[in-house]
């Protein structure tokens, strides 16, 4: 199905424009942004609940059912509830990222020229805390339609209902980590979650008894938190580099699993073989200071347009 955003032109000399908010019902409003791609973005596997419906993108923002529709000059978006302040959304969506200095910032080498090119108008959202950390425990060697297999039966079995569309199929919000603590790792396995249930259960209880305040996260620097995140059982560096990157928005968060260390090599070390420590401080310090958005332009053109890349192995060690 096409989102509307077919034709998109994109380079890298966007001209940025402020996001403006035009309300067209109280529950309805346009977004006049440009160089935002709904598709790529919302299929990049950064976030796991939205679905492309006859209807546009559906999915759950703050505790709301959302279409996003593309629209001339941006999107529009409609909730099942009155909305008097739209912030909300804006705030998920990171429209107020200076997309034109994001872009600018990426080095200018041939591998980011291909992925900015294949990928037009990817944007970076911003998560929230708990259903990021839950969506990337999930998954661990799982592909991305499982994942969202995964967060949807969670949603279902143990979310908290919410006013659904009009002649739409029921919504739920994400679960709270008292609700999945309640749930017990019997019922978690159950949305197949299999090896990964106890460790979802053990965040959950982590967060729920104050071991790990999800917010004061905000406040550390992006070592201090990633150091709080991996002393989880079942998140390692990666896990926490994508909580992290999507739902706090460091950009000093860069995450690297074998398929991105394979990714690396074969664009950037083509005739080498280099080990994961060279691709880690390689990325640590050719990426710039929006190093989390090149990442992800990088992963997505790699795992749409680059599947020769699957067959690359990066050096063990």
């Amino acid at each position: 199905m096409d989102d509307g955003f077919t034709g998109c032109s994109f380079s890298r000399a966007v001209t940025s424009i402020e996001p403006r908010v035009e309300v067209v019902s109280p529950s309805r409003a346009r977004f006049n942004v440009r160089a935002f791609d709904l598709h790529t973005t919302l299929s990049s596997g950064q976030t796991f609940r939205w679905r492309l419906t006859s209807c546009g993108w559906t999915g759950v923002v703050a505790g709301r059912p959302v279409i996003l529709l593309r629209v001339e000059n941006g999107f529009e978006a409609q909730t099942t509830v009155p909305v008097a302040d739209w912030s909300w959304l804006s705030r998920y969506l990171r429209l107020d990222d200076d997309f034109e200095a994001v872009v600018r910032s990426f080095p200018d080498d041939e591998p980011m020229r291909a992925a900015l090119a294949a990928c037009n108008g990817l944007r970076l959202i911003r998560q929230p805390a708990w259903e990021c950390l839950v969506s990337f425990i999930c998954s661990s060697t799982k592909q991305i339609v499982q994942i969202e297999q995964c967060i949807e039966l969670l949603s279902q079995r143990f979310g908290s209902p919410l006013v659904p569309f009009s002649g739409e199929e029921p919504v739920w919000d994400f679960p709270t980590p008292e609700q999945l603590m309640m749930a017990g790792e019997a019922s978690l396995r159950a949305c197949k979650l299999g090896f990964r249930a106890p460790y979802v259960l053990a965040a959950a209880r982590s967060v729920q008894d104050g071991r790990l305040n999800l917010s004061e996260l905000e406040s550390m620097t992006t070592s201090e938190a990633r150091t709080a995140l991996t002393a989880l059982p079942g998140v390692g560096p990666k896990i926490a580099d994508c909580v992290l990157l999507f739902a706090y928005g460091r950009q000093d968060a860069f995450p690297l699993d074998v398929w991105m260390l394979r990714g690396l090599a074969a664009l950037y070390f083509p005739r080498r073989r280099p080990s994961p420590k060279r691709l880690r401080d390689f990325a640590d310090t050719h990426f710039g200071p929006w190093a989390g958005y090149a990442q992800q332009y990088l992963f997505h053109y790699a795992r749409r347009h680059r599947p020769d890349l699957r067959t690359r192995k990066a050096k063990a060690s």
